[in-house]
């Protein structure tokens, strides 16, 4: 089957991943078996395109789908049938019949862990975020997240300084930024050892139904899911949930009783997650796969550390402490406008050098 024919299963009527899974498992002829086994509506669908695809309602969409795949290199549609399609998806009872990608393949390759957590991180938690997606990109697996606000943008950013590989599932069309603060992580996953997913076509805006979907594709992709701070109902937990159903390692930091940001890991705790402190607990769990798992190629080019100081003026980096300081009163000292300071802050925030805290701004320790 090619991208082709793919692309219009996922177009037919009435048939969703669960139900084209479940007809994919047993392994029909194309086309002929598959229209033996297709309701009537889906069938004459694809039938039609079949027999005239110029008459085809779903015609002009494959079209442009092979357009949009054709305009740019780094563009990419992942079907079973792609030499490059992630096995691991199959597992899954409802796997995407197809994914848009954008970016590096090859990313794809190594042994995936999920990175996920709430969008308003503690300090120790954006702390935490850093620390273990950095030691396990350096160890060689790729850290899988959905880049949302907070420990998912935060996991991907460290990933990549760390010189390492990152993939970020969406939940909004392959080339929509969201949310728009990721405007530069969005950038800096293209040009580094990055790959952007989605089940949605380009221009296709967010939509809050297809967050909870993206979670199932975050996590099958992976051997586990890290869990680094969640609430007691967050989107975290969904992501946790499915990973057990998927029959995947979930870990967890364990947290105080009185962070409200800590009780969803608590519960997991509870449920039989993996307590961890490190990531050689979370080797230790995956056997083998902690055994093989490899350090970066030397050859590999070199990201900066993430302890050298940022390319940019620094100016308000400068400035900042462990006590926080009011956007105003960085303002005065720096001389810049509040545009300037509000972006360059954002900047520093995602490039893990700084963070918002009552009553200000402070500098994270690194």
């Amino acid at each position: 089957m090619t991208a082709s024919d793919w692309l219009v299963l996922s177009l037919l009527p009435g048939m969703g991943p669960r139900r084209l899974a479940q007809l994919r498992e047993r392994q029909p002829q194309w086309p002929q078996g598959w229209l033996a086994l297709l309701p009537a509506a889906p069938r004459d669908a694809l039938r039609l395109w079949l027999d005239h695809p110029d008459r085809s309602p779903l015609q002009p969409k494959v079209e442009q789908a092979l357009a949009w795949e054709a305009a740019h290199p780094a563009h990419h549609l992942l079907t079973p049938a792609h030499a490059a399609w992630p096995r691991l998806l199959d597992e899954l009872p409802d796997p995407p019949p197809l994914l848009w990608a954008k970016g590096n393949l090859a990313v794809l390759a190594p042994p995936g862990i999920a990175i996920v957590g709430t969008r308003r991180p503690t300090r120790e938690g954006q702390g935490n975020t850093a620390r273990f997606a950095t030691e396990l990109a350096e160890r060689g697996f790729c850290v899988v997240s959905g880049m949302a606000l907070g420990v998912d943008g935060r996991a991907h950013h460290a990933a990549l300084q760390a010189g390492g590989h990152s993939i970020g599932v969406l939940g909004c069309g392959i080339d929509v930024v969201y949310p728009s603060r990721h405007a530069d992580l969005y950038r800096r996953m293209l040009e580094g050892e990055g790959l952007l997913l989605s089940e949605h076509a380009p221009t296709l805006r967010a939509n809050p139904a297809f967050f909870p979907r993206r979670n199932r594709i975050v996590t099958g992709l992976t051997l586990g899911v890290l869990v680094i701070e969640a609430a007691e109902k967050s989107g975290s937990l969904i992501s946790a949930r499915l990973a057990m159903e998927q029959n995947r390692e979930v870990f967890t930091l364990p947290g105080s009783i009185h962070n409200p940001q800590a009780r969803g890991c608590l519960a997991l705790l509870r449920q039989g997650a993996t307590l961890v402190t490190c990531v050689e607990d979370i080797l230790a769990e995956l056997g083998q796969w902690g055994m093989t798992a490899v350090a970066m190629p030397a050859s590999m080019p070199a990201e900066p550390s993430s302890n050298t100081l940022p390319a940019n003026d620094d100016t308000l980096l400068a400035l900042l402490s462990d006590s926080p300081t009011p956007l105003d009163t960085l303002i005065e000292l720096s001389g810049r406008d509040f545009p300037y300071c509000q972006q360059r802050l954002l900047e520093l925030e995602l490039e893990g050098w700084a963070a918002q805290a009552p009553g200000g701004w402070v500098r994270l320790p690194r």
